[in-house]
C-alpha cells in the first residue's frame, strides 16, 4: 500500500490530465449524441488498455523501489548495481552519485594514507623515546637523594604518556589483540609492582586481596586498564588508602581520595574529558579513562565507576567471559 500510494503521488498530474481528457470527451461524445452502447465500448476498451499500462508501469515501480531500498546502507559498493533507466533526468542523477562517489573514495584513499604515515610516525616516536628514558632512569637509580627521587618520578610520569600515546595509537588496530586465560592476581601483580615508586612516595597505603581467579581477556591490555586505574587512584588519593579485590568475577580498585563530582560521572570516559578534577591538576589529558572504556569495550569486559566528592572512588571492571554468537 506504501509503495502503491507513492506511485499514484508520483502519477497525479498524469493521471489529473486523464481524467481531464476524459471529462472532454465524454462532452463531445455527448454533444454529438454518439449511442451509449458504441461509448460503453470504446470507453471498455480505453479502460482496459490504461488498466494494463497502469499495471505494467506500477509493476516496473515497485521493483525499482524494492531495489533501491535493498541497497540501503551498501550504495558505495553498489553503485554500479543501480537499475536500468532510460529515462534521462534519473540517469543524470545517478552519473551525479557516481562522481561523488568517486570524489569520496579519494579523499578516503587521501585521508587512510595520511592516517597510516602518522601513526608510523608517532608510533616510531613512542619508540625512539623509550631510548633516552631508559638511559636517563638509569642515570638516575645512583642518586639516592630526594631530588633524584623527584625526578625519577617525573620520569616515570614521562614514560606512562608515552606508552599512554602508544596504546592510543594502537587501539583500533584489531590484529594487536590476544584473547586467552590468563591469571588475575599475575595481572595486578605486575601492575603494582610497577606502581610501587607512587604508592610509597604518595604514602598511599595499599591493600591488596588476591583474587585466585582466571579470566579470558587479553593480559597486556587488561593490565593497561589496571595501571591507569591505579595511577588515577595514586593521584587523587595522596596519603591516603587503595583497595584492590575481586568478587562475582568483577575487579574492584577503591580509594578513599577527592573522589568524582557527580555530574562529572557520566561524562568520565568520554575522549578528552577531564572534570573538576582535571581542572585541578592542569596536566590531566582525559585520555586514561577514555582508553579504559574502549578497551574494556573490545576485549568483552565492562567497567563502572562509583564515587562521591570527598569520599573516594570505587571502579568496577566486569571480567564475565563474553558471551559468542554462532554465525
Amino acid at each position: 500500500m506504501r509503495i502503491l500510494w507513492a506511485y499514484l503521488k508520483s502519477r497525479i498530474w498524469l493521471l489529473l490530465l486523464l481524467g481531464l481528457w476524459t471529462a472532454m470527451w465524454a462532452a463531445v461524445l455527448y454533444l454529438y449524441e454518439t449511442p451509449v452502447e458504441a461509448a460503453g465500448y470504446g470507453a471498455l476498451l480505453c479502460g482496459a488498455a490504461l488498466a494494463v499500462f497502469g499495471a505494467v508501469d506500477f509493476s516496473r515501480y515497485r521493483h525499482k523501489v524494492l531495489l533501491l531500498e535493498s541497497l540501503e546502507g551498501r550504495a558505495a559498493l553498489l553503485l554500479d548495481h543501480l537499475p536500468e533507466t532510460g529515462d534521462l533526468r534519473e540517469r543524470a542523477y545517478q552519473d551525479l552519485l557516481r562522481e561523488l562517489d568517486d570524489t569520496r573514495r579519494a579523499i578516503a584513499t587521501s585521508s587512510d594514507a595520511w592516517k597510516r604515515e602518522t601513526t608510523y610516525y608517532y608510533t616510531m616516536w613512542v619508540h625512539q623515546i623509550k631510548t633516552p628514558i631508559a638511559a636517563m632512569g638509569l642515570i638516575l637509580q645512583g642518586d639516592d637523594t630526594e631530588r633524584g627521587r623527584e625526578l625519577m618520578a617525573e620520569l616515570f610520569r614521562v614514560e606512562r604518556y608515552a606508552e599512554l600515546a602508544l596504546s592510543y595509537l594502537r587501539l583500533d588496530g584489531g590484529s594487536d589483540y590476544l584473547i586467552r586465560e590468563a591469571s588475575l592476581d599475575n595481572i595486578l601483580r605486575q601492575a603494582i609492582r610497577k606502581y610501587a615508586p607512587l604508592f610509597i612516595r604518595g604514602k598511599v597505603a595499599l591493600d591488596f586481596r588476591e583474587t585466585g581467579l582466571t579470566v579470558l581477556t587479553d593480559e597486556k591490555w587488561l593490565q593497561l586498564v589496571v595501571e591507569q586505574l591505579l595511577s588515577n587512584a595514586v593521584k587523587y588519593a595522596p596519603g591516603g588508602h587503595v583497595k584492590i579485590w575481586a568478587a562475582d568475577m568483577r575487579l574492584y580498585i577503591q580509594d578513599d581520595g577527592v573522589g568524582i563530582a557527580g555530574e562529572d560521572l557520566p561524562r568520565i570516559f568520554e575522549r578528552g574529558f577531564t572534570g573538576g578534577n582535571g581542572r585541578l591538576d592542569k596536566r590531566s589529558t582525559g585520555i586514561g579513562l577514555f582508553l579504559c572504556g574502549q578497551i574494556c569495550k573490545r576485549l568483552g569486559h565492562t567497567i563502572a565507576v562509583e564515587s562521591q566528592l570527598g569520599e573516594g572512588t570505587r571502579v568496577m571492571v566486569g571480567l564475565e567471559p563474553p558471551e559468542l554468537e554462532v554465525e
